[in-house]
């Protein structure tokens, strides 16, 4: 389980689009790119660790805590974060420590301005004067005054009216003492009073192991630590625990900056005086400590330091350390890596000598909880509670209060392992009856470290039960096979399950959550693999009466490993399937349909069309067909980007074709463009003035699927005009006027038109081919209301892309068919 501090590997995949039609949106509006650039983004940010309250800090998302969680439930909780509801997370902890690092040095990372000693404060009473201490003198009397006064080079002030006075090398109480005495006795009338002014600076220097090593002007007031921080702190290599200040080249103290860190004792950081030289020899004994300690590092020690001062400098235990797994990794004599086990719960092993270069691991105990039983699953509170002797299930969950909504009170799993062998075995039990016979053999009876789980009846148990089967086939063998059996089909909850002893069809049917609202609870079929003779496995089909087996009334067969139970549905059982009808019906809206039914019957249902209904422009669509011509619009944009792809590596290769190639590449980009972002709509072509002049089920009717829509416009009385023309618009319909007619009241062709392949779709969606009656002709039939004429562009002017003609008319009718149905 995840603790503060733990590292852990994510890894990322973008979810699919929930449609093709999403897909294309968000490749469209930019938010493909997106998703995939803040995934490496995440990506970059591995291998991610928990702060010091075992929270993950995520870019773009709120903190999420994960301490206390097993890998399997931290994805589960990244993958319910609605603000991470784009990608799918696998979470893998890494076992790693953090790097060990030399303790203390980072005493002096920060400024050391910060730390200079306060020159308005008060002085201390051993301060010791010098040349450029400053004294302020007041005198209190007839003549008084106050005056400042500066140590000399030859250590004396000058007085006024008194002279000379030597006060360097005295101590301040001192030589205020002094002055206060001297003004008594030779100025009558007159009393001094002595304070210190400003202090003098001191030059010293820090030598040896400083990161800044050299001569250093430091305040008066300075002391040891004082010069360390202006000289940058100890290098690594340098000692912490015996910083030396020599004075007159003799050394007059020593510090050992573990006693400031760990104790607050400051009492060797002694004040400097100019000259003064601190001196840091390199490091001596070092040893670390990690694992289960308050804080694991690198710590110089003693000479003859023992295992207990190394744990005494880490901060003693951590709650969760084993003392008696400790372990010391030493390289020996022979320079040999070996390792020393410890017992530090003993004070022979607390007394082990420490040698330069140990490593001493403490473990953490076992995560398993002892004389405990944990409960998990639907359930309030989730959690381990204490096991005592007679302990039964009714015991852990005393009552539903205890369960969130829709848990299942008929299945719940317990996890138990064997004592002496930790072989894992499996028993369930039903809560209902444990609590209705509280005591009884229904109420199961616990043992330390189970583990309780609760189903609910809408969730997959493969996350629990899955692991649980791996658990088990790994524990079979050739004489002992797999302990499971299997459920499908009809059910709550179908799938795999740990077989115990005894169990029957029963208590499978109760395992996978009972029956769905769709069983047929007549026939069943148990499948049974049985290896005959050791040689081959053979298949046996059973048939199973369920009114029997769950009346207890026979055919309640014991199982066996591997038994499979298929419970069937109910034949033609589904979904309500239903059908929208939309304008002009006389009673517009959406109708379940039987199995089987036609349009027709519904239409009929419905009142059949109003007055107004122009059945020729009806509009039927249908959800499968939109599907099926989305996936071959996706087929043709791609066959069309190779061939603008050959194209330009043709341009690319021949210059004599550049500048034909180039514009014909443009143009297919553009047209490209406009194929991926039609969308299909899944028209089919119906003749319903002939389907409702018909009868039910006649040649014309249709039989209906789940979703089908039907639209009847009003009558509709304008030609439309797309394509290659001036102007593309409407016009009335006029009973007089050809095809030629209406293109040249859209100011005739564009330069670019096909005048071959000029064609008519009609107002049901059906397409006139190109004839010469039709198109060499003034026939004023062929031209009806509802009618849009489409003048294609010339393909032929782009030999090199062969399906423009194809793509210029699927856009062209696709855009017909939305526009009629979105119309309504």
């Amino acid at each position: 389980r995840f603790r503060a501090g733990d590292s852990l590997i994510l890894a990322i995949v973008p979810k699919p689009p929930a449609t093709p039609a999403a897909a294309d949106i968000a490749a469209n509006s930019g938010l493909t790119q997106a998703l995939v650039n803040y995934r490496e983004r995440l990506l970059k940010g591995n291998p991610y660790r928990l702060d010091a309250t075992g929270v993950l800090a995520l870019p773009q998302a709120p903190a999420i805590a994960l301490a206390g969680l097993t890998d399997e439930q931290a994805t589960q909780r990244l993958n319910t974060e609605p603000a991470l509801k784009d990608y799918t997370f696998t979470v893998t902890l890494l076992p790693v420590e953090p790097a060990l690092k030399p303790y203390g040095y980072d005493l002096f990372t920060r400024a050391a301005n910060g730390l200079a000693p306060a020159e308005d404060g008060p002085v201390p009473a051993d301060y010791v004067l010098g040349p450029g201490d400053t004294l302020e003198v007041q005198l209190v009397g007839e003549k008084g005054g106050t005056y400042p006064l500066q140590v000399a080079r030859d250590g004396t002030i000058d007085f006024p009216e008194l002279g000379p006075i030597t006060v360097a090398g005295l101590r301040f109480p001192e030589a205020a003492a002094q002055i206060e005495s001297r003004v008594q006795r030779q100025m009558i009338g007159l009393k001094a009073h002595v304070s210190m002014g400003s202090l003098r600076s001191i030059s010293v220097f820090v030598l040896g192991e400083a990161r800044n090593p050299g001569s250093y002007t430091v305040s008066g007031l300075s002391t040891i630590t004082h010069a360390l921080y202006a000289a940058g702190g100890v290098a690594e290599i340098g000692s912490l625990r015996n910083v030396q200040l020599k004075r007159g080249g003799m050394v007059v103290r020593r510090l050992d900056l573990y006693d400031l860190l760990l104790n607050g004792d400051n009492r060797d950081d002694a004040r400097l005086l100019p000259g003064d030289v601190i001196f840091i020899p390199p490091v001596g004994v070092t040893a670390a400590i990690a694992g289960e300690v308050r804080r694991p590092a690198i710590y110089e020690l003693r000479e003859g330091a023992k295992a207990a001062d190394l744990l005494y400098l880490a901060g003693g235990l951590s709650p969760v350390a084993d003392p008696r797994t400790a372990s010391v990794e030493r390289v020996d004599e022979r320079r040999n890596r070996t390792v020393v086990s410890l017992d530090l719960s003993r004070p022979q092993d607390r007394a082990a000598r420490v040698q330069t270069g140990d490593v001493l691991r403490i473990l953490p105990i076992r995560d398993a909880v002892e004389n405990a039983v944990r409960l998990e699953g639907h359930v309030h509170r989730v959690g381990s509670t204490q096991w005592r002797q007679g302990m039964r299930l009714s015991d852990l969950v005393g009552s539903d209060a205890e369960l969130q909504p829709g848990a299942d009170l008929h299945y719940v799993l317990v996890r138990r392992e064997e004592a002496g062998t930790r072989r894992v075995s499996v028993r369930s039990a039903d809560l209902a009856a444990a609590w209705a016979a509280k005591g009884s053999e229904a109420d199961l009876v616990l043992e330390p470290r189970d583990v309780v789980t609760v189903f609910d009846l809408a969730t997959p148990r493969e996350r629990v039960v899955g692991p649980l089967m791996d658990e088990l086939a790994r524990q079979s063998s050739a004489t002992g096979a797999t302990q499971m059996v299997g459920i499908g089909g009809a059910v709550k909850a179908p799938g795999r399950y740990p077989l115990e002893s005894g169990m029957s069809v029963r208590d499978l049917i109760r395992a996978g959550g009972g029956f769905d609202e769709s069983a047929y609870l007549g026939e069943a079929e148990l499948t049974r693999y049985e290896v005959v003779g050791g040689e081959k496995r053979e298949t046996a089909l059973i048939k199973l009466d369920l009114r029997q087996v769950m009346a207890g009334q026979g055919d309640d067969q014991l199982l066996m490993p591997y038994d499979y139970l298929v419970i069937k549905r109910v034949p033609q059982w589904g979904d309500q399937e239903t059908i929208t009808l939309q304008g002009e019906v006389r009673f517009p809206g959406t109708y379940p349909i039987q199995r089987g039914e036609t349009l027709r019957s519904v239409i009929n249902r419905a009142g059949g069309l109003t007055d107004l209904a122009f059945p020729e422009g009806a509009v039927f669509t249908r959800k499968d067909l939109a599907e099926r011509e989305q996936k071959q619009l996706e087929l043709l944009a791609q066959r069309l980007q190779r061939e603008i792809a050959s194209l330009t590596l043709e341009q690319s290769q021949s210059a004599g074709i550049a500048a034909s190639a180039s514009e014909t590449a443009s143009s297919g980009q553009q047209l490209l463009t406009e194929l991926r972002n039609t969308k299909a709509v899944g028209r089919l072509v119906l003749d319903v003035k002939r389907l409702t002049a018909g009868t039910v089920g006649g040649p014309a009717d249709v039989v209906l699927r789940n979703g089908d829509r039907l639209a009847i416009p009003r009558l509709t009385q304008e030609v439309t005009v797309l394509g290659e023309v001036q102007n593309a618009t409407s016009h009335l319909y006029a009973s007089g006027l050809s095809r030629d007619d209406y293109l040249d009241r859209s100011g005739g062709l564009a330069p670019r038109a096909d005048k071959k392949r000029i064609y008519v779709v009609r107002a049901d969606g059906s397409v006139a081919a190109s004839s010469r009656s039709l198109f060499f002709s003034r026939n004023t039939a062929d031209i009806r209301p509802g009618d849009t004429i489409v003048v294609p562009l010339d393909a032929e002017r782009m030999k090199p892309l062969q399906l423009w003609q194809a793509v210029t008319q699927i856009v062209y009718n696709l855009a017909i068919a939305a526009a009629a149905v979105n119309s309504f």
